[in-house]
C-alpha cells in the first residue's frame, strides 16, 4: 500500500472482514474516518494512535477499537504487525501512502 503498509487480506464474511498489517517503522497510515467499526491487536511493535481528540501509544498485545465515522490514525512504533476487524465489510483503503 505504499510507504512501508503492507495489507494482507485474510478474509471476508457476510457483516465483516479481516486484515494483516505489516507497517515498517515511521510508516503512517494518515488520518481518515469510515463507516465501519474497527477493532485491531498489535503483534508486533507498536502505535502512535489518534482517535478523535485521544492521542495514545499501543505496544505489542494491546488492542483498539474505533467506532464509525470517528477520525483517527496510526504511526508505527518499529517494526509492526497487527490484525484489524472491520464491520461492514471494508474494502476501500484510500488513506494510506
Amino acid at each position: 500500500m505504499g510507504k512501508g503498509v503492507i495489507r494482507q487480506d485474510i478474509g471476508p464474511g457476510e457483516r465483516m472482514n479481516v486484515l494483516h498489517w505489516n507497517i515498517a517503522d515511521g510508516g503512517e497510515v494518515k488520518l481518515h474516518q469510515h463507516p465501519q467499526e474497527q477493532f485491531g491487536y498489535v503483534i508486533k511493535g507498536g502505535f502512535k494512535m489518534i482517535v478523535g481528540d485521544e492521542k495514545t501509544i499501543l505496544k505489542a498485545g494491546d488492542s483498539y477499537f474505533i467506532p464509525p465515522d470517528i477520525l483517527h490514525s496510526f504511526v508505527a512504533i518499529g517494526e509492526t504487525e497487527a490484525i484489524d476487524v472491520f464491520s461492514p465489510v471494508k474494502t476501500d483503503f484510500p488513506w494510506t501512502e
